[in-house]
């Protein structure tokens, strides 16, 4: 009787298919990686389980090769893609595409053969397709020296060139005359995205991509090539630093005492979610460490998380600064393929405990025997993942330590108010830290009404200003933030009086002077400027607003001569090394001024600020999202606390042009527990999450598509039609706020209920009426931190 299992795809069309494992080949086991025909060429999937009988009516294919002598997928780690396939209606093979490294899951490889003079006949190297035209005994010797260990899996050659990463060696303006396009496409696209592989520029750019990259390598514009350990110390960091660590060399206070041994009663009670809910400056990270340490002691593996690659950087450094001894292990999305496949086989092998630290794809790590998950900044929006699969870090984190027993320990000075929420009604164990460790004290917080504020080129009020100036007279640091890049956000023309828009998004450019570029911050169109109107072909043009680029400019000619100002966001920081720069001189007193976005608002320790200005604190707080005011009380807290974390006092200045709302009076004496209670009341109102399940349908189509209204229609007759049987509230579907996006027109509908599974079962009805998916785009996105 054939010997048959399930394998599946990880690549499309994902299905889980079945095969014969044939009589050559050693036992088979769930979570191996194998060799497998499909059609007229081979690909690689995943062993699922072993199959009953053969489908009626198919022909069933033997496998072609084994691609480890051991799984590399232990019985759990399959269980947890599983349950992340089943939450998120995806199939099996999706999931692991996405969370196992590149070269864990491609067929390009070839078999390295380590063979004897004795065995002269067999070829120094094999791919895949030739395995199928060998005969019998040459399989045999072959497979013989496969379980020996003499046949090792490599990378294709020429896939092996493209994993070379291309980085860029200057910034812009760049020396390419203007008709070089395609060497200007490369520029910007490794400006925005930071060091590319040939093979990623190749499949963003199209074929040319690597072979224009190669011959700029030559003209002081990139360079090309294996990362050396230097390079990759620098793309490690991913556009993030390591400087202004705090200093840990002190006793626990009271506070930490009490919380570290709350923290470990969670954790020999089985485990569970537990909030550490703590000032800026009252010393999280050190009850991290001190719980990471007790967890080794006990054989436990840990995973510290931080929402972007420069803290995690940071948290890296401190980590292997208090255990040198440990194994540690630093993971994040900005590392070349072939260091994140090497991490990820190495633990695999791995038996001791380890601590990793990274972002949010590490949690997809196989660590041994996971004791503790930390989340550190746990309220932050990059913990979830909106493009290709919808997920948050929080939900598999917290399958993770259910499984095993662990402790979850969310950290956070301005928690999300569902987590809080949890902890207040009992679901989850929270500790307070109230107090800053040492001698500092937090700062004092004042609004500053520019309502009547009449220049437009003045982006401070006097006071503002004034302080500023002040602060760098008496010797010390000052931050201003501005959360939104670039160095006006519209350019208006004279001639004919319109903006200039985006055609793709209906929606303003943004210009950017030192690219000397007009650009889309939603789909990257970009234009070279000076440039004509679209509308009237004039070229007088005045930009309107300003960025965090003209602040710097702003401040450069109004602060006394010499100061000197740096500037901290995305494009300022496209190369990796250039966050490391900025971060180190600011850190070293190089700078007065630290001018950024919401780059500087969270994790950064640097003594000597005393004044912490916001330029525009009513920026994000009236989006039409039911999680603005949340957004905008955590950014001005987080900001806030970089404040005063030295020996000298704090002091804070927000500009406001509403000083009448009522988020001011929280923010103002760092209320959180005020804001939560006003916060919870009104999404009880409105029925929002924490007291419903929420769910936000996306749907897009071509904005030439001519059936895509009808389709919009169906939609919404398919969601009335079966919504009241599952009692779920339908919001829509409706224009998107941004209701264009990249060409595609957009369209929201919010879904309101109490079982997750009925919301699932409600967008299968909508997914199986879709008249042309090919055309017409649906996505659902449980749980959305975004309605836009």
């Amino acid at each position: 009787m054939a010997d048959l299992w399930h394998v599946t795809l990880v690549s499309p069309p994902y299905q889980v298919l079945t095969y014969e494992r044939p009589s050559f080949f050693p036992p088979l086991h769930p979570g191996q990686r194998v060799i497998m025909p499909l059609g007229n060429s081979h690909r690689m999937g995943v062993v699922v389980g072993p199959a009953d009988d053969a489908p009626e009516g198919v022909a069933i294919k033997p496998l072609i090769w084994p691609l480890e002598l051991t799984p590399l997928l232990n019985p759990d780690y399959i269980e947890m893609a599983e349950n992340l396939a089943a939450r998120q209606m995806a199939s099996l093979g999706r999931i692991l595409e996405i969370v196992l490294p590149r070269g864990l899951r491609t067929a390009a490889v070839t078999f390295r053969v380590d063979k004897h003079m004795s065995e002269r006949k067999l070829p120094a190297s094999v791919k895949p397709a030739q395995l199928k035209r060998f005969d019998d005994a040459d399989i045999a010797a072959l497979m013989e020296l496969w379980l020996a260990g003499r046949m090792r899996v490599r990378i294709n050659a020429q896939r092996e060139a493209e994993e070379r990463f291309v980085s860029l060696v200057s910034d812009p303006p760049w020396a390419v005359r203007p008709n070089a396009k395609r060497q200007l496409r490369i520029l910007e696209h490794l400006l925005d995205n930071g060091p590319q592989s040939l093979f990623a520029l190749k499949y963003s750019l199209g074929d040319w991509a690597p072979e224009a990259a190669a011959k700029m390598e030559g003209k002081g514009l990139v360079s090309l090539g294996e990362l050396t350990a230097d390079r990759l110390a620098e793309v490690d960091q991913g556009a993030g630093s390591c400087s202004g660590m705090e200093n840990f060399d002190y006793e626990l206070t009271d506070e930490q005492q009490t919380a570290l041994v709350e923290m470990r009663a969670t954790l020999s009670n089985g485990g569970g979610a537990h909030l550490v809910h703590g000032v800026t400056g009252s010393g999280k990270t050190l009850l991290y460490l001190e719980m990471a340490r007790t967890c080794l002691e006990q054989g436990r593996s840990v995973i510290l998380l931080a929402p972007e690659v420069a803290l995690s950087c940071k948290l890296y450094r401190t980590v292997v600064e208090h255990f040198p001894e440990a194994k540690t292990v630093f993971y994040h999305g900005y590392q070349s393929p072939k260091k994140r496949e090497m991490t990820f086989t190495g633990l695999v092998q791995e038996e001791n405990p380890v601590i990793v630290v990274g972002t949010r794809s590490a949690l997809f790590l196989p660590v041994p025997d996971l004791g503790m998950v930390v989340m550190d900044e746990e309220h932050d929006e990059s913990f979830k993942q909106e493009e290709r699969l919808a997920y948050h870090a929080k939900e598999v984190a917290w399958y993770r330590i259910e499984r095993t027993g662990g402790l979850l320990v969310l950290g956070s000075a301005t928690p999300d108010v569902k987590t809080f929420n949890a902890a207040q009604n009992g679901a989850i164990a929270v500790s307070t830290l109230k107090k800053r460790v040492g001698e500092s004290l937090l700062p004092d917080v004042e609004l500053v009404d520019i309502s009547s504020l009449t220049d437009s080129k003045q982006p401070f009020s006097p006071q503002t200003l004034e302080a500023i100036k002040q602060t760098v007279k008496d010797g010390n640091q000052a931050i201003v933030m501005l959360n939104r890049r670039g160095y006006a956000p519209l350019m208006y023309c004279l001639d004919c009086g319109e903006t200039v828009r985006c055609p793709e998004c209906e929606v303003g450019m943004t210009y950017h002077k030192g690219r000397e570029r007009v650009i889309c911050h939603y789909c990257g169109l970009a234009h070279s400027y000076p440039m004509l109107c679209g509308k009237c072909g004039g070229s007088n043009f005045i930009p309107m607003g300003e960025g965090t680029e003209r602040l710097e400019e702003h401040l450069t000619e109004a602060l006394p001569e010499g100061t000197k100002v740096l500037r901290l966001d995305r494009d300022a920081t496209r190369r990796q090394e250039r966050m490391e720069e900025i971060l180190g001189a600011f850190g070293r007193g190089e700078a007065q001024v630290l001018v950024g976005t919401q780059m500087i608002s969270k994790g950064h320790h640097f003594p000597k600020v005393t004044l912490v200005a916001v330029t525009d604190g009513d920026l994000g707080l009236n989006l039409p999202d039911y999680r603005s005011s949340e957004r905008t009380f955590q950014l001005l807290v987080q900001v806030a606390g970089r404040a005063g974390r030295g020996e000298s006092p704090g002091r804070v200045l927000i500009q406001t042009r509403n000083p009448n709302h009522p988020i001011w009076t929280e923010v103002l004496s760092g209320d959180y527990f005020g804001f939560f209670e006003r916060e919870i009341a009104r999404r009880k109102m409105f029925r929002y999450p924490p007291f419903s399940k929420m769910a936000l349908i996306r749907i897009s189509y071509p904005a030439d598509y001519n059936d895509g209204p009808a389709a919009v229609t169906l939609f919404a007759r398919v969601l009335k039609q079966h919504s009241a049987e599952l009692d779920i509230t339908v919001l829509g579907p409706a224009p998107a706020p941004m209701s264009m996006l990249r060409g595609r027109k957009r369209f929201n509908c919010l879904l309101k209920g109490n079982d997750w599974i009925k919301i699932r079962t409600l967008y299968a009805h909508l997914a199986q009426t879709n008249p042309n998916p090919r055309k017409v785009r649906t996505g659902l996105d449980l749980d959305p931190l975004t309605t836009m």
